[in-house]
């Protein structure tokens, strides 16, 4: 018998007894193979957007095609820069003041109203649990005249406060964080914190805060991502405002007559690479806590 017969032998035998297959089978190859055309296919378009933005206008005209990055990146940005009535340098500021404020009050909030609802008992908790998840199977588009309507009132339409106030909390938030809470931390914790003598805030902050880390990773990153990438109600009540947000910049980039495409993609280059950042920053958070909330101890 071959030294290749036996090692393939010993292989099968050790994944029926550990119950895992060899790192080399058929299975493991494809699935490595079907992820690879996953990140292919994913990642094209960014690589579409670097081609465009480095190109000249004569350059996307060309038939077939062109697929490699041009040496003209520098040039459309210096133009997107310099326009007059696009603002996009303050649009990029107004995009991170926004998605910063509101980030910062979403896990305050909450991670609060989430421990609330998971460990703390009071009158009418499941009805307004009930009322939260209710309100996520609503449209935001069905609230949008009314909140217009609302910010005008106030005063606030065309100012960066009328984006700001209405994502300060998010109903899907509140419900993500009440149900990692449930499961990452014990009553008998919370408990034992009160006989200490701790206070609810101070188990708030002591117990329940280090225990949800992974969860507020997750919520920050999808909430600073959502935000950034908001369109519609910023569009609404920003337009025409020297106070736009990157994505409302980019429209007016592509608005007129005659789009220089180039010119677009350029500036959708610069409004991604924060995200990027992020999601390079905090990926390894989003699959602990993903896999966290998942997985039941």
């Amino acid at each position: 018998m071959s030294t290749t017969v036996v090692k393939r032998r010993g292989g099968r035998r050790r994944a029926a007894l550990t119950g895992r297959a060899p790192a080399d089978t058929p299975a493991s190859i494809w699935n490595y193979l079907f992820l690879a055309l996953v990140f292919v296919f994913s990642a094209f378009p960014l690589y579409w957007m670097l081609v465009i933005a480095t190109s000249t206008d004569a350059a996307l005209a060309k038939l077939p095609p062109q697929v490699v990055p041009g040496d003209q990146l520098l040039t459309n940005l210096r133009e997107v820069f310099s326009l007059q009535d696009v603002y996009f340098i303050q649009s990029l500021a107004n995009s991170a003041i926004v998605s910063s404020v509101v980030t910062l009050s979403v896990l305050f909030f909450c991670s609060l109203a989430g421990f609330a609802f998971a460990k703390l008992r009071f009158r009418g908790r499941n009805v307004l649990m009930v009322i939260v998840i209710l309100t996520l199977t609503v449209p935001n588009q069905l609230g949008v005249v009314a909140l217009y309507i609302v910010m005008g009132e106030i005063g606030w339409n065309g100012t960066l406060l009328a984006v700001i106030v209405p994502g300060l909390v998010s109903a899907f938030g509140v419900f993500y964080m009440r149900q990692f809470i449930l499961e990452a931390v014990p009553d008998e914790l919370v408990e034992a914190a009160r006989i200490d003598g701790a206070t609810t805030m101070r188990i708030y902050a002591s117990v329940v805060l280090p225990a949800v880390r992974p969860a507020l990773a997750v919520l920050g990153l999808l909430t600073f991502v959502g935000t950034w990438n908001d369109f519609q109600w910023p569009l609404i009540t920003l337009n025409g405002t020297d106070y736009p947000t990157s994505m409302v910049a980019i429209s007016d980039l592509a608005s007129g007559n005659y789009v220089l495409y180039r010119r677009v993609l350029a500036g959708a280059l610069v409004a991604t690479i924060p995200l990027l950042i992020m999601l390079f920053i905090g990926g390894r958070q989003i699959v602990r806590g993903i896999m966290e909330g998942a997985v039941k101890s």
